[in-house]
């Protein structure tokens, strides 16, 4: 399905032309009537010979109201362009030729009406001249030209026949998936509530539907829709759309909003853009200038950052980043418009690179510059490239949002050799939950280098310890979990890497003690070796020879911590352990009294080890005495064979 759009100057007859094409007449107010002049957007359509039925949208001609023609010609595939023949080329026919051309409307039709009013063979060649002079290097200079006359219906005929033609070589919307409704109109019907209208890009709708308004982010369901006046149950991409919404009230939508699915598409206050400035504009593009930004439907007041350059000059071609007073909706190729507000008047356009950058530039950093340079004429496969360079890593949607690419293309690109071969895909550790993770090599490198280098740090400054815990890892090189998870399993799968027990540590580390520690230690188990079952306390041992190689010692298995305050030489632990499931296997209980008496130990070693069992599981306290618990004889032999 198509859209067209009229053009061109005010009273050269665009609403009656569209009148006697269609037998719908554009103009609905009534002050429009009255005056016998387009104020605001006119909407009707057409059944073409080959059955195709197109929208067309009527745009107002005068110059006070060019501001809404453009909120029209956003979404429209071809437009005729239309000339009175008794008065010819006007200033509103170049502006709105201007404004064609810069949003690269390349296909479409000069019309010169009203040939009914002019009896002069010669004049009509005159103004054709003149207009085949005016779009002389434009994107309709090889447009077809047709003289017509409403009144007379002369030459109608032909001019459907030539847009059939016009459109059969224009290529139909695609449907992405992701649909996108630029609202050009918002009312409301008794018994029906909020309708807005546009025309429906990148994607479909259907009835049930939920659906969010941005850039507000409100949430409604699709009551009804109508293409043409037509119920339908499901609207096409391209087609002239009328939306009933239920859950939003009319008061609370405006033109310029966007109608589409929840959580496809962010609003944005910051574009990066490749503009032209167009030659008859009357002075340069300054940087920080204010000028009013049209994109789809939207009119906002932004800021242009000239990027590169000082100021962009009348006829150049250059890089900005817009930033809009209020958040609108962008995407990746979308055109615009800008204008002075005051005096209003239009002096450029262009297209969005992209719709997210992270941040400001500097005006005149090279690389920002390569960028965008690669942005505007980059392959599919480079645009990916360049983003990830600038932006990665990202996870998979947030590269489809920034390059603007659908997710299928982006895979098609991963199984591309030279793409392969420059970038890193990271597989989601929890799938659908956590997301596959794009970025170049080269950041993988720099992201494993400082890894093991952070991981060798660690090993250097805690020697005895077997690795770094995952989560301080993580802190260190400040990443996201789901993208540390992701790096993580690829490093130990490639053996970069090895883990025990949460701790990360490099494949050759060993925790070796120094000449010193070990006599340290050798004086230290004798102490152990005098009193085993009343042995030297945590805080005497770290006193004896420091925290780190005594942590060091349980990790190993030398000692067996049973409380914050109480260890054990793992032997003499397993002969505790070992009394207590014999004595209760013949015997119902256990008290303190019984433990500590037997290994003439003393009742605070005596408790903190039969708490430390009760903890295990192998011994439940009743009273003041223990008992086995049912599985606590198994847990033994676990242990002692572990």
């Amino acid at each position: 399905m198509h859209v067209i759009g009229t053009a061109g100057h005010v009273d050269h007859g665009k609403s009656t032309l569209v009148a006697a094409l269609t037998g719908i007449h554009p103009d609905r107010l009534k002050e429009e009537r009255e005056r016998e002049m387009t104020i605001d957007l006119g909407f009707a359509w057409l059944t073409l010979p080959n059955g195709e039925r197109v929208g067309i949208v009527d745009v107002p001609g005068h110059r006070d109201f060019i501001e809404n023609m453009l909120a029209g010609v956003g979404g429209i595939d071809a437009a005729l362009l239309v000339v009175a023949a008794d008065e010819g080329v006007m200033p509103q026919t170049r502006e709105h030729l201007t404004i064609l051309d810069l949003l690269g409307v390349e296909r479409g039709i000069i019309v010169v009406t009203k040939i009914d009013l002019v009896d002069d063979p010669e004049w009509l060649e005159l103004v054709e001249s003149d207009l085949r002079d005016i779009v002389r290097g434009t994107a309709l200079q090889n447009a077809p030209m047709v003289r017509v006359s409403a009144h007379t219906r002369a030459g109608l005929d032909v001019l459907v026949a030539t847009l059939s033609r016009v459109l059969e070589d224009t290529p139909s919307r695609p449907d992405l998936g992701k649909p996108r409704l630029p609202i050009d109109r918002v009312f409301s019907i008794v018994g029906f509530g909020t309708v807005v209208t546009g025309t429906l890009l990148d994607g479909s709708l259907s009835l049930g539907d939920e659906v969010e308004i941005l850039p507000a982010g409100l949430r409604g369901r699709i009551r009804g829709l109508q293409t043409h006046k037509q119920k339908t149950q499901r609207a096409l991409p391209g087609s002239r759309t009328a939306v009933n919404i239920t859950g939003i009230e009319v008061g609370q939508i405006q033109r310029g909003d966007v109608l589409t699915f929840p959580g496809l598409y962010h609003p944005t206050q910051r574009l990066d853009a490749r503009c032209r400035l167009i030659s008859d504009s009357r002075m340069p593009l300054q940087h920080n200038s204010e000028v009013k930004l049209f994109l789809g439907t939207s009119e906002v007041l932004a800021r242009v950052r000239v990027l590169g350059t000082e100021a962009l000059q009348p006829g150049d071609v250059g890089w900005i980043q817009l930033e809009p007073h209020s958040p609108i909706v962008a995407v990746r190729g979308d055109r615009f418009i800008l204008r002075r507000p005051s005096p209003g008047e239009t002096i450029g356009g262009g297209i969005v690179l992209d719709p997210h950058p992270q941040h400001r530039y500097r005006r005149f950093d090279s690389q920002v510059l390569e960028r965008l340079d690669a942005l505007s004429r980059g392959t599919p496969s480079e645009l990916l490239l360049h983003t990830l360079h600038t932006a990665g890593p990202l996870p998979l949607s947030e590269a489809t949002k920034r390059t603007g690419l659908d997710t299928k293309t982006i895979q098609s690109l991963l199984q591309m050799p030279e793409v392969k071969a420059r970038l890193i895909v990271l597989e989601p550790i929890t799938p659908p939950n956590d997301e596959t993770f794009l970025l170049t090599v080269a950041q993988w490198e720099t992201l494993q280098k400082k890894a093991l280098d952070e991981v060798q740090h660690y090993h250097h400054q805690y020697p005895l310890r077997p690795g770094i815990p995952r989560e301080a890892l993580r802190s260190r090189l400040q990443l996201s979990p789901a993208l540390f998870q992701a790096a993580l399993a690829r490093w130990l799968t490639t053996g970069v890497l090895c883990e025990s027990k949460q701790m990360i540590a490099l494949p050759h580390h060993r925790a070796q003690l120094t000449p010193q520690q070990v006599a340290q230690v050798e004086v230290l188990l004798k102490r152990f070796a005098e009193h085993p079952f009343s042995p030297p306390t945590t805080r005497e041992c770290a006193e004896a020879v420091g925290d780190e190689v005594v942590n060091h010692l349980i990790e190993n298995g030398t000692f067996v911590s049973v409380s914050d305050q109480v260890v054990f030489r793992k032997a003499d632990y397993q002969t505790m352990i070992q009394f207590v499931v014999t004595h209760l296997k013949s015997h119902p209980t256990l008290s303190v009294a019984q433990f500590r008496d037997h290994f003439q130990t003393s009742r605070r070693f005596a408790l903190a080890f039969l708490e430390h069992l009760d903890a295990l599981g192998i011994t439940q306290r009743n009273e003041d005495v223990r008992i086995l618990t049912p599985h606590g004889e198994k847990l033994v032999a676990q242990m002692l064979t572990e």
